[in-house]
């Protein structure tokens, strides 16, 4: 299928499980949707291929694997191919202590010819489109011509698409969450590449917090991702197939939506998922509410009792 990622949601782990995804295309069907990051490492030795599991309804949807063995991205990018996915995404953006001990994430922005033999590699092994997700430089590698010859090497690989988050990384001294949130955005830079690179497709990732910061955008470059605001206030996707993409605005409530979410834990539930992980999902529904922080508290004591078919009622009429 062709992608249209005009918008789609990031990566974020122990965030966008397959749980999170299945309750998030029920609110948009045209968003793209992303996996946690995958480490290829724990595809091949540990036994995890459970990490690829997914519901046909999240379709379009991506996996994002992290590596930086052209070999094992190629056998992980076969296995993604085999599952169904839409897209692979190669994680060369973040900047965990545990991620650059494992040599892959945004340290690899300082191995480009690398970067662009794992994506040649795995673009080889597969019939799906592979994408790059970066950061803007790394540490003191963060003047523009930096991030342009990055971009030039890479796409000589043939990816034409890249995800950039707007800020660079910073290797040591700050923690992940630190990462996304202290180095200064800058989005000239990603306007720029499009500017530079007019025939690829560019993603701008960071800061980016509602619809009509979105649609500003896109007037500069051909998507945008959304992470933590996307989870947060998971409704505000209830507008984005209109707003976005300008399909006709179909109605949908939250307590429509939670019916049918709260339909798909109790299935899941009795296959072995832990209802806790799926429940953690909806904090977010109500928020901007006035009853919002109710609905939390809600949910919590149930994700607490273990108790859904007891409490469901209760939960739905708080929505």
């Amino acid at each position: 299928m062709s992608l249209d990622r005009r918008f789609c949601v990031a990566p974020m782990m122990r965030y966008t499980d397959m749980h999170e995804r299945f309750f998030l295309r029920l609110i948009s069907k045209k968003a793209v949707l992303y996996t946690e990051m995958i480490s290829t490492g724990a595809l091949i030795h540990g036994n995890c291929d459970y990490q690829l599991d997914f519901n046909k309804e999240e379709h379009p949807v991506a996996v994002q694997f992290g590596g930086s063995s052209p070999q094992e991205l190629s056998q992980c990018s076969i296995k993604a191919e085999k599952k169904g996915y839409d897209e692979i995404n190669l994680n060369i953006g973040c900047p965990s202590e545990r991620v650059q001990k494992g040599n892959f994430g945004v340290c690899l922005m300082l191995e480009p010819d690398l970067v662009a033999e794992c994506a040649s590699k795995m673009r080889n092994s597969v019939d799906i489109p592979v994408t790059i997700k970066c950061r803007t430089g790394v540490d003191d590698n963060d003047d523009y011509e930096f991030l342009k010859s990055f971009i030039s090497t890479v796409k000589d690989s043939g990816v034409k698409t890249f995800i950039i988050h707007a800020r660079k990384g910073i290797l040591k001294g700050l923690s992940p969450r630190q990462n996304r949130n202290i180095p200064p955005l800058n989005y000239q830079k990603v306007y720029s590449i499009k500017d530079d690179f007019p025939e690829l497709e560019i993603i701008i990732n960071g800061g980016i917090k509602t619809i009509s910061e979105a649609k500003n955008h896109l007037t500069y470059v051909d998507g945008v991702m959304l992470g933590r605001a996307a989870y947060d206030d998971p409704f505000m996707l209830s507008d984005i197939d209109s707003e976005i993409y300008s399909n006709t605005k179909v109605e949908i409530s939250r307590k429509d939506l939670l019916t049918e979410y709260l339909n798909y834990v109790h299935l899941m539930t009795q296959k072995g998922y832990d209802p806790k992980i799926m429940l953690k999902h909806v904090f977010g529904l109500k928020k901007g509410e006035k009853d919002a922080k109710r609905f939390r508290v809600k949910v919590a004591e149930i994700m607490n009792s273990s108790s859904l078919v007891k409490n469901k009622d209760d939960l739905l009429s708080m929505v």
